[in-house]
């Protein structure tokens, strides 16, 4: 169980559906809510295929091309540190996208997998955490928890979506500005952890 809940809070933090929140409404401002939830579904199955696949043979990936765990770890935490510091200045919701791919997919019948599932929800920070979780010690019970902890976060992140306006409206403008500050800080950490636990496991 504390496996899953450390997955889960780990990638809860780097997706951040509740910065994915603006571009999902901006994308299906003139869908009905029906076509909405298909969407916001299909995004999070489409989530869960990626995360899991790259849990699941990002290492046999990395060793494919000569990339130790601890590389990536590197790369990941600087990543992530970035998306970060991103989300701890204003207006960092709309910085995940770039303006071209969201007037491309305001033009799109289907925003499920581009650009919601990737690069929104699952993007390179998301993918190099998911990558990071495995190692040769889990145990298939380990692996079976990760893989539960992604699907939950698909269930979260689908109910998020589901009640988004609901939750605009509640929290508004101020409300959504320092949500995003809050996970920005963890998601900062994040990736100060996977450069200290590379370094610490390279040079000690």
């Amino acid at each position: 169980m504390e496996i899953l809940l450390a997955t889960f809070s780990a990638l809860f933090s780097v997706v951040n559906p509740f910065g994915a929140m603006p571009v999902f409404l901006t994308l299906t401002q003139d869908d009905s809510p029906a076509h909405r939830n298909q969407q916001a579904l299909k995004a999070c199955l489409y989530m869960v295929g990626i995360l899991a696949i790259f849990f699941l043979t990002g290492q046999y990936v990395l060793n494919f091309f000569g990339i130790r765990m601890h590389d990536l770890r590197i790369a990941g935490g600087l990543m992530i540190m970035k998306a970060g510091f991103d989300l701890l200045t204003p207006g960092a919701n709309k910085k995940k996208i770039s303006p071209d791919v969201v007037e491309e997919g305001q033009q799109k019948e289907d925003i499920s997998f581009t650009p919601l599932a990737m690069p929104m929800l699952s993007g390179p920070g998301a993918i190099a955490v998911s990558i990071g979780f495995f190692t040769t010690s889990l145990s298939i019970m380990d692996m079976i928890m990760i893989l539960a902890a992604i699907l939950l976060l698909a269930v979260v992140t689908f109910v998020i979506l589901r009640f988004s306006h609901q939750l605009t409206r509640f929290m508004g403008k101020s409300g959504l500005a320092a949500l995003s500050r809050i996970m920005g800080f963890i998601v900062l950490s994040i990736g100060v952890n996977f450069i200290v636990s590379a370094l610490r496991a390279l040079f000690f």
